[in-house]
């Protein structure tokens, strides 16, 4: 009979949070702050909207170069959906990512039919925003770190990287769920495999000057905030 194989808990410092619990609470006494930060929708500019499909999807290079980003905010005025926590459930439910019961079909279709007409692109669930992640990484530079490591979900495997090889060659980029983390593991990004959204965490100083430094659009989570925030009143 073979022994049942049970995983070792992952480093808090080097995964996304579990979703059954406060976001803050799972990483109390790892790291300080945690900044939950919007995929942005993307906007081109000077490549035709009908290239984004799977089999003529630009390469990362290409989107930087062509396309712009438009915030959740700037799309809140367009589509004339209520607020940030209506536009983050109807992204879920778009990707069937809730239960019927909280689910907003609605919401989806006004998501789905303003991207249509207006030539946007929905932001991806799961994989960091094309349009953000190299100023981010130029941004964890600055505080001192030349290196960076990136694990898979679950953190059962890791690589280490030198950041300008990566801020370099965008195409190189994992396109997956991903999380990236210094070498001294004071701070992380992380992005959640069903979520619109990812997270900048660390002390609130080096979260505050990177947030500032890339006008991240999101809020700061506060005790009660889950990986399902827009569910909640908190």
């Amino acid at each position: 009979m073979t022994k049942e194989r049970i995983l070792p808990k992952p480093d808090r410092y080097a995964v996304c949070s579990t979703e059954g619990i406060p976001i803050k609470e799972y990483y109390k006494g790892v790291f300080e702050e945690v900044f939950l930060f919007f995929h942005p929708f993307i906007q081109p500019k000077t490549i035709t909207y009908e290239l984004f499909e799977p089999d003529t999807y630009p390469m990362i290079n290409d989107i930087i170069k062509h396309c712009e980003m438009l915030t959740w905010k700037q799309f809140l005025k367009i589509s004339k959906i209520e607020n940030y926590k209506q536009l983050d459930i109807g992204l879920r439910t778009s990707i069937s990512g809730l239960n019927k019961n909280v689910a907003n079909e609605d919401v989806a279709k006004t998501i789905l039919d303003v991207c249509k007409n207006e030539e946007i692109i929905a932001p991806s669930e799961g994989c960091f925003p094309v349009l953000l992640i190299t100023g981010l990484l130029e941004s964890i530079k600055k505080e001192g770190h030349e290196w960076i490591w990136y694990g898979d979900e679950l953190g059962t495997e890791r690589k280490l990287e030198y950041i300008d090889d990566l801020v370099g060659d965008c195409n190189a980029f994992p396109n997956h769920p991903i999380n990236l983390f210094t070498h001294d593991h004071s701070i992380l990004l992380t992005t959640h495999w069903d979520s619109h959204f990812s997270m900048l965490c660390s002390d609130k100083n080096t979260v505050n000057k990177i947030v500032k430094s890339c006008n991240l659009e999101g809020f700061y989570c506060g005790e009660r905030t889950k990986i399902y925030w827009s569910l909640y009143q908190c």
